[in-house]
């Protein structure tokens, strides 16, 4: 295992609610939060030796990223179309909000989407829900963003479900979502990242988030995955454009990194060689994800093992070879525990882009009750809820 020396320095705010001003991700700009006046951590984590290539280099660029949660995604079926992006509770998405991410650093936006309540008998996106969609990509693609769109919420038996059994039909459904997004963006530039599928896993069953990689059901789950993952690289080469040679994201099953490092998961064979290694890591899980509200509290050293355990296991079969990384869903619920969010978000991307991987922070909107809350941006406000976590990570995304 390759070890790294940890130094650590902190940047004091001498004043409540000084404005920070910083060198944000987004290749030099000065971005602009009010900060609370607390510690921001800035780690100093050596980088790990890599290869120098193509896709580790585009990997890099995308600096740091957010996610759209809850919008987009929304599996609700409603009498109206347009009434589906705001049923989990968000508001429509402006254009002024798109902004305001760009603004604050991020240099990468992911909009996960939901197909299968939007499309007719043979899989035909609704001309509204494609355009909206367009629409939304535009916002940040226009403005220079990096744009990742990816299927979300489409895990069913009708869909797409990894079991041999019902490989062929989610084959055909993924290439008939894939053959149509491949057309609508098909003069689109490298800007616009393409991403197989969402956390392909077995719903409804006990093996939903935890398979047994030696066990049958594993690696039939696995095999479906990765050949479907195939079938999604094929399509979208041969469809035209830049699609020939767009960055495309697979995951493994339910886009775990400990699924992604079993012995017999591979990435697709790629002509292009711009396929990126897609996987999903809230860690650690009792800090990060659970609802324990015990578990408050992140200290380097001693709760930050399990994130330098998941980098080191992406480094020694991904990146240390020249195959790239983007954790595309990461962050920690809110426990009213500000100073150890902040420094897990300042720890986390540090020790990841020491190993030339990219972060993105789920924000689910979500801010009161009890459920899930990753949200860092209120969409109602257009404002910072938390701007001490952002400005951590800007600080430590180089």
């Amino acid at each position: 295992m390759h070890h790294t020396d940890h130094t650590f320095k902190k940047i004091t705010s001498f004043f409540i609610c000084a404005c920070i001003l910083f060198t944000g991700c987004d290749g030099g700009k000065e971005s602009k939060l009010i900060g609370t006046g607390a510690e921001i951590p800035e780690y100093d984590i050596e980088a790990r030796e890599l290869p120098d290539n193509e896709a580790m280099t585009f990997v890099k660029n995308l600096k740091i990223g957010w996610n759209l949660g809850n919008t987009l995604d929304s599996n609700a079926k409603t009498s109206m179309e347009s009434a589906a992006e705001t049923s989990w509770g968000s508001p429509m998405i402006t254009e002024e909000m798109i902004a305001d991410i760009k603004d604050a650093g991020f240099n990468t936006i992911r909009i996960p989407v939901t197909w299968h309540t939007h499309v007719d008998e043979s899989f035909k996106i609704s001309d509204y829900w494609l355009g909206r969609v367009k629409e939304v990509v535009d916002y940040a693609y226009k403005r220079k963003m990096y744009v990742i769109i990816n299927i979300h919420h489409d895990m069913e038996k009708s869909y797409y479900y990894p079991t041999y059994e019902t490989l062929e039909s989610s084959r055909r459904y993924s290439d008939a979502i894939w053959e149509q997004l491949c057309e609508t963006f098909k003069d689109y530039d490298e800007h616009l990242i393409f991403e197989s599928i969402n956390e392909p896993r077995l719903t409804g069953t006990d093996n939903e988030w935890w398979i047994d990689t030696e066990s049958e059901i594993g690696k039939e789950a696995i095999d479906c995955i990765m050949q479907i993952n195939q079938s999604f690289v094929d399509l979208v080469r041969a469809s035209g454009g830049n699609n020939a040679a767009r960055y495309l994201m697979t995951p493994s099953y339910c886009a775990s990194p400990s699924y992604a490092c079993a012995d017999y998961f591979n990435l697709p064979d790629d002509p292009a060689q711009r396929t990126i290694l897609s996987v999903h890591a809230y860690e650690p899980y009792n800090f990060a994800l659970s609802d324990d509200k015990a578990s408050n509290t992140f200290v380097k050293g001693r709760t930050s093992g399990q994130v330098k355990s998941v980098i080191d296991s992406l480094y020694e079969k991904y990146t240390s070879k020249g195959v790239p990384v983007v954790i595309g869903e990461f962050g920690s619920r809110n426990k009213d525990n500000l100073e150890s969010r902040t420094e897990h978000a300042a720890y986390y991307v540090s020790e990841a882009r020491s190993a030339g991987i990219t972060c993105v922070w789920w924000d689910n909107n979500a801010f009161t009750g009890n459920g899930e809350l990753f949200g860092l941006y209120g969409r109602n406000e257009m404002e910072w809820k938390y701007p001490d976590i952002v400005i951590a990570m800007m600080k430590n995304c180089e």
